[in-house]
């Protein structure tokens, strides 16, 4: 892959143009863009610092050739005397490269804080920060996501890594210089000598390097199913199924299995690289001889002096190390290719798209709103199925609407449109006439309370697990405890250690954590706090799934109470407990084909009588059977 030598003039000119001076300048350039994510008068003084660190070689060439002749130059009873200034000139010097080096070590601490801190800011901006979920189920951007991370274990460089680097580099031309007019003062053709094969020592390396990055690539994308693996045998709840079913051994051989899958043509191309040593040790060679053997000649026959030789000998070595060691290189393109990671993530989730003047309405935002879903229709990206065909639904200000229907009918669907995840593939949905996406998703979303069948569980208090279904306001506790009662969890809170201050995680000191069913309570108080809060259309797929028949029918109930103020849409598996809804409405197939209430709907014999009847079999069978 990379025969560095053995380039015709076509993958020379490749060598140059993707991976050589040109591009290397562009990509340096670009990182330190990336020092803007640090205060600037910490890059300055970090600059300033690093500047007079990379003087330091130089001018100890200098300090070392003029000790060096004046000790030559003395006689022997005058030795102290004449070496006493240079040795503290000398001394001064390598003083100050310590002393640069002990200030810019904190300095360097600081920026690479400030600038990753930043990027990993702005990544979690960007994931957050779409109004739709659907480009985050792309396993492509996954894997953007993962290298824009720049995670340090999987062997990445972060761009505060590159860009302190690349300032250091900035920085070590200005030591260049400085050697090269040591060199130049004695040969100025030894400059160009040693100049031609460092540069090209540095093209080739970030040519290697740059190949090194892309192998890194592939490996995170198995690294993304290794997580899985990982993942599960690090969590509790994934930790009762490894060891009752017994499959660690299965699991870790699977995780392995991704990483040498995908870490292979790394570990070859790292090793490719190592075993092409010999030609970097070649190109310094080819700078090095020529002018190490001609200041060595010229003293051996006092063409010039030894202080000369020992300035020349400092000088050139100096040259090779200033333009960059392989390790800088790999830091640099590293960092490099995270932020272009970044820059294609960005551009996935910000895509140039015209988005709807926002109108206001004139209803006002306390009051529900109607809305409508007309003619929509809707299939998942990737699958051909669609899985809303047409579909014409009203939702009425103040009423209590329940969707019904088997598995895959579409219900769950229907409120991710609803709540703005994903964006009908046809027709619209409206509230009170304006399109949602014309209202603004924050407005709208402002404006929703929606408890999700798979409902997330924060290891956080009981209260921040609360409050966060309103975060537009400050937290009200007083509101979370009127919630709490209408959901049920009230008995739950007070047996609580700390009450609303119980962390819900056992992983987290004096935490505990709760039931299924306890989960689901605080996941309704979590919605009906927003309700309190200003909410005003109250959306629950399947919220008592883990509930008893006891407390879901209390539940229930108390959200009957809810219509009128606010709007309540409900999905439930279970048909005894929509019967006292204003509207039931089945879905079969992504389209309605029953709507009415309770009775209506039994009166029309069809699906939902159906169903109904069948479950009321199967309970009065489990009744009698455990009676």
């Amino acid at each position: 892959m990379l025969d560095s030598f053995d380039m015709n003039p076509m993958e020379w000119r490749f060598c140059v143009r993707e991976a050589g001076v040109m591009k290397l300048l562009a990509d340096r350039l670009t990182l330190l863009r990336a020092l803007r994510g640090a205060r600037p008068a910490l890059v300055v003084a970090l600059a300033l610092v690093l500047v007079a660190g990379a003087c330091v070689p130089g001018f100890m060439a200098i300090a070392l050739g003029w000790t060096v002749s004046r000790l030559q130059d003395s006689e022997s009873s005058n030795v102290l005397a004449a070496s006493v200034l240079p040795v503290i000139v000398l001394g001064l010097v390598v003083l100050a490269g310590h002393v640069a080096d002990a200030f810019a070590k904190p300095i360097e601490f600081a920026v690479r804080a400030q600038i990753d801190g930043g990027h990993r800011r702005d990544i979690l901006r960007l994931t957050t920060g779409s109004s739709s979920v659907a480009p985050l189920e792309d396993a492509e951007v996954q894997g953007l996501i993962r290298r824009a991370g720049a995670e340090p274990d999987y062997g990445v460089t972060t761009p505060a890594d590159g860009a302190l680097v690349q300032l250091r580099w900035f920085a070590g031309l200005i030591g260049v210089g400085v050697a090269c007019a040591v060199l130049a003062n004695y040969r100025w053709w030894l400059v160009p000598v040693l100049l031609i094969p460092a540069v090209i020592g540095l093209a080739l390396r970030t040519r290697q390097y740059f190949a090194a990055v892309k192998a890194l690539e592939s490996a995170m994308r198995e690294e993304l199913h290794a997580d899985v693996w990982r993942n599960a045998a690090a969590s509790a709840g994934s930790g009762k199924d490894v060891r009752v079913f017994g499959f660690a051994d299965w699991m870790i051989a699977r995780m392995q299995r991704h990483i040498e899958d995908g870490n292979m043509p790394f570990w070859s191309h790292i090793g490719r690289i190592s075993g092409q040593s010999w030609r970097q040790f070649l190109l310094v060679l080819a700078g090095l001889l020529p002018a190490y053997t001609l200041v060595s000649r010229d003293a051996a026959i006092d063409v010039t002096t030894v202080s000369v030789q020992t300035s020349v000998l400092v000088a050139a070595w100096t040259v090779f190390l200033a333009i960059g060691t392989g390790e800088m290189v790999y830091q640099m393109v590293g960092a490099v290719g995270v932020l272009e990671a970044y820059a294609s993530l960005k551009a996935r989730l910000t895509a140039d798209v015209a988005e709807p003047a926002k109108v206001t309405t004139e209803r006002a935002d306390e009051r529900p709103p109607l809305v409508r879903f007309e003619d929509v229709r809707f299939g998942y990206p990737g699958v051909s199925r669609v899985v809303l065909d047409g579909l014409n639904l009203e939702i009425k200000p103040g009423e209590l609407l329940a969707l019904v229907g088997l598995n895959g009918a579409g219900k769950s669907t229907l409120i991710k449109l609803l709540s703005g995840l994903y964006e009908p593939t046809g027709g619209r949905i409206t509230a009170d006439g304006v399109p949602i996406d014309a209202v603004g998703w924050d407005a709208w979303r402002s404006r929703l309370s929606v408890v999700f069948q798979d409902f997330n569980r924060y290891e956080l208090s009981a209260a921040d697990n609360v409050v966060l279904g309103y975060a537009h306001r400050p937290a009200d506790l007083s509101a979370a405890d009127v919630a709490a009662e209408r959901a049920g969890f009230g008995p739950v809170l007070q047996r609580l250690p700390q009450g609303w201050q119980t962390v819900l995680s056992r992983n987290r000191r004096g935490g505990v954590d709760l039931s299924g069913g306890q989960w689901q309570q605080l996941v309704l108080t979590r919605a009906l706090y927003a309700v309190q809060s200003g909410a005003r259309l109250l959306v629950l797929d399947e919220p008592t799934a883990h509930l008893d028949v006891r407390t879901e029918f209390e539940v229930f109930s108390r959200l009957a109470e809810q219509r009128g103020d606010t709007s309540v849409v409900l999905i439930s598996h279970r048909l005894s407990t929509v019967r006292q809804a204003d509207r039931i409405v089945l879905l079969e197939n992504g389209a309605i084909t029953e709507m009415g209430d309770h009775g209506e709907l039994m009166a029309l014999n069809g699906t939902y009588a159906r169903l109904f009847r069948i479950q009321g079999e199967r309970f009065q069978n489990d009744t009698e059977s455990t009676s």
